[in-house]
């Protein structure tokens, strides 16, 4: 292992590579700790230390995925929550919009416009989602608290009418540019560093809360902390283990092409297979469910009267809805991971287009017929790899809110949901990027 790293430092263009890389992470995390302007910097740091440990906030998620940067409302606040969203709406409209699924269809002239696309939407989410927060700020319940050192004269220092609008603007450019500079930073690790940039940059920013995590459970535990703490590793690597088994998991159907002349050289023949992964969604579905389980806190949140007689809907959300340790919000949340699972695999994944190019190109199944035959039987597989897989899925997911039940750890808890989903498939991903480039060098990888 550690001649494969030597070998890496001595091969020129991989060690460029990866340096680069690393220098675009320094900066990134730097610009999380850059505050916009306008920000009370203090105020805030002591709204924040009011609530550590005890936060409510809706925010969770997109505060995860930008390394704590949204709550320290800093340049990089919203982290690359935009340009996840504005990907999956990109992926969806192929369904919705011919244009998109025949640009997809061109090949890399095709997929170049939809990455247009995206940086536009990624631009435009960006403006609507720091409008937001900065609203929300401003009125003093983006923490979810009604203690005066959260209040928004508190934590903004925005100046007299007429120049607060002026003033709010300036803070929405630079958090639209800041997202706008980490896709950026994302594209320039694709490009020149070792790949998956914005991947990369998603698991720094959740890698980076990992102490502050373990920190707040050992404040939770009191005189145990020490043993809580060592208790929650034990457990974190019993699930990092079980998680990489399962996203290594596939089914493997085999594949037959047969042998056909064309002019005097012979093409096909040869035995391959269709890899379809017991977890094909990814996190999306977990990004999906929280996002859907976010609109009724919302709205309830609007709905509240300032008098406290809420009516019955907006108190039965109130106290089913909005805390994780609660079985109503684990139930509904389970099943909405399960049912995305199967939307999103049924829409990323089509046995009729397979099934299509299988017969085009001589392919076919061993035992079964080409053309709809094949298409059944692929969506019969499809089917039931899938069932397993939405359970993990969502079992994995549940992890920080029992988490949150038993030792009263946010959900940033790092060793489950989203977190460790992203941590395991990203760092699964760049380990092949780096094996790839050592096997063109050398003939050794990175793992023997």
């Amino acid at each position: 292992m550690f001649s494969a790293i030597a070998r890496i430092f001595r091969t020129p263009d991989l060690r460029t590579k990866i340096l680069f890389t690393l220098a675009i992470i320094a900066l990134f995390r730097l610009g999380s700790f850059i505050p916009a302007p306008f920000v009370n910097f203090t105020g805030l740091q002591k709204c924040l230390d009011s609530i550590s440990g005890d936060q409510g906030s809706l925010y969770d998620l997109v505060n995860l995925f930008s390394g704590g940067a949204l709550l320290k409302l800093s340049i990089f606040a919203l982290g690359i929550m935009p340009y996840i969203t504005a990907s999956i709406i990109v992926q969806l409209l192929r369904v919705v919009i011919p244009h998109f699924d025949t640009l997809y269809k061109e090949g890399q002239a095709g997929q170049a416009k939809l990455t247009q696309y995206t940086r536009y939407l990624t631009i435009g989410l960006g403006l609507l989602q720091s409008t937001t927060l900065i609203t929300v700020a401003n009125s003093g319940a983006l923490f979810g608290t009604t203690d005066a050192t959260c209040s928004g004269d508190s934590i903004l220092a925005l100046p007299p009418q007429p120049f607060v609008y002026f003033a709010m603007g300036l803070m929405v450019i630079s958090m639209t540019a800041g997202t706008g500079l980490i896709m950026w930073m994302g594209e320039l690790i694709t490009e020149r560093g070792i790949g998956n940039g914005m991947s990369l940059l998603i698991f720094t920013s959740i890698a980076s809360r990992f102490i502050p995590s373990m920190q707040q459970v050992y404040t939770q535990g009191g005189p145990n902390g020490v043993e809580l703490v060592i208790g929650v590793v034990i457990v974190g690597l019993a699930i990092l283990v079980a998680v990489i088994f399962v996203e290594q998991s596939q089914r493997r159907i085999p594949v037959q092409y047969a042998k056909r002349m064309v002019g005097r050289r012979t093409y096909g023949g040869n035995n391959t297979y269709i890899p379809i992964k017991v977890n094909m969604a990814g996190v999306v579905p977990v990004i999906f469910a929280s996002s859907l389980l976010y609109l009724p806190a919302l709205v309830a949140q609007f709905s509240q009267s300032s008098t406290g007689n809420n009516p019955a809907w907006v108190e039965w959300i109130n106290n089913n809805l909005t805390r994780g340790d609660n079985p109503i919000y684990m139930a509904v949340y389970f099943l909405l991971i399960v049912g995305f699972t199967y939307f999103y695999v049924a829409i990323t994944f089509n046995p009729d287009e397979v099934a299509d190019n299988m017969k085009k190109y001589g392919g076919f199944i061993p035992g079964i017929r080409a053309g709809r035959p094949t298409a059944e039987y692929l969506d019969y597989v499809l089917t039931r790899v899938t069932l397993p897989g939405s359970l993990y899925l969502g079992l994995v997911a549940l992890i920080p809110l029992i988490a949150l039940a038993l030792i009263n750890a946010d959900q940033n808890f790092p060793f489950g949901g989203t977190s460790i989903l992203i941590m395991v498939g990203v760092g699964l991903e760049t380990v092949k990027q780096i094996d790839s480039q050592l096997q063109q060098r050398h003939y050794e990888g990175l793992l023997r």
